[in-house]
């Protein structure tokens, strides 16, 4: 896909969802990490109902370190993984107490050195906490990119990251994130995508080869 291209497919996406936004519920930095932490391999939605109560009940990295184990478990009990992401979210909050004065760190290198914090999580809270651009690769944004041939089939999470990055302006890298996240999680789906109706198709190898078998398919059973 050549960068004319890009532009027009772009601005497309971002006409489809123009109020792409980060959607886990959160009030601060702090919580955005949490929510973000909890996220993995879990939807937005079943986050924030957890969140709705975990974060009255935690105000503070002090609060996750003042119940055991057991009962930080008890409360994220509905969010996959629960066990490991309760035990990850007290020693983050042990390190963010004792090497950064309870306050969640602000560049890329100290968010992921905090346990349960990858690259796509310090991504996502540089540039929705601090403005910092960023790109986040979640499974969406991958698939999306892969699909439109942003992205090889093979390539990493990583390699998609960097490729996007030098072909979006640095300034479009944030609002890209969300809208390619947006498109993937409401229109490009996984299961089911809607080719039929996507104004981008034409620029998808995968949705045209799609669409192609689906009338192949009609016109035998006729």
């Amino acid at each position: 896909m050549n960068a004319a291209t890009l532009r027009q497919v772009l601005n497309t996406i971002a006409e489809m969802f123009p109020d792409a936004r980060c959607e886990l519920n959160h009030r601060n930095p702090f919580e955005l990490t949490i929510a973000v932490l909890l996220s993995a391999q879990c939807t937005d939605e079943t986050v924030n109902k957890v969140t709705a109560t975990l974060f009255e009940k935690y105000r503070s990295p002090h609060d996750y370190l003042s119940v055991p184990l057991e009962e930080l478990e008890n409360d994220i009990r509905r969010i996959g993984l629960f066990r490991n992401k309760a035990a990850n979210i007290q020693k983050l909050c042990r390190m963010v107490i004792d090497l950064h004065g309870g306050d969640v760190p602000r560049t890329h290198e100290e968010l992921t050195a905090l346990p349960g914090v990858g690259r796509k999580t310090a991504n996502v809270v540089m540039s929705n906490a601090f403005d910092v651009p960023a790109i986040a690769v979640d499974t969406h944004v991958e698939r999306v990119s892969k699909r439109l041939g942003v992205a090889k089939p093979d390539d990493s999470v990583l390699e998609v990251e960097k490729k996007l990055m030098r072909r979006v302006p640095r300034e479009e890298w944030t609002i890209t994130h969300h809208r390619l996240i947006f498109f993937g999680r409401y229109h490009c789906k996984a299961q089911n995508p809607k080719c039929e109706v996507c104004p981008v198709l034409e620029h998808c190898k995968e949705g045209k080869a799609r669409m192609k078998a689906s009338l192949k398919k009609r016109s035998v059973s006729k």
